[in-house]
């Protein structure tokens, strides 16, 4: 499993456009092959900075997902928005605990 980080820092008057496209193409996402899971995370201290999280079955799946129509039109949008290069990481995961329920 590749676990996809994406850092992205947004003008700050751009940040709720942002989440109204994240909210729009989130499910289209989720539904392509191979996505196992898929978050939008906000930075506490500096409101426009944004990650996404996602989960893919395999490299494959994600590349499959980043050269489709989707990614190319959403990120064409999302690009608009930044203030900053965006940064991302593939990565395999070694080791995960969860906290024990009682």
């Amino acid at each position: 499993m590749i676990k996809r980080v994406v850092k992205m820092s947004f003008l700050p008057e751009k940040c709720d456009d942002f989440i109204a496209l994240f909210e729009e193409v989130k499910q289209h996402i989720r539904d392509r092959e191979g996505c196992m899971r898929l978050e939008l995370l906000r930075e506490v201290n500096e409101s426009n900075v944004f990650f996404t999280y996602s989960f893919w079955n395999s490299e494959e799946d994600l590349n499959n997902y980043r050269h489709s129509d989707l990614f190319k039109t959403t990120w064409i949008k999302t690009k608009a928005m930044f203030n900053d290069r965006p940064q991302a990481w593939s990565l395999d995961s070694l080791v995960s605990l969860e906290q024990n329920e009682s």
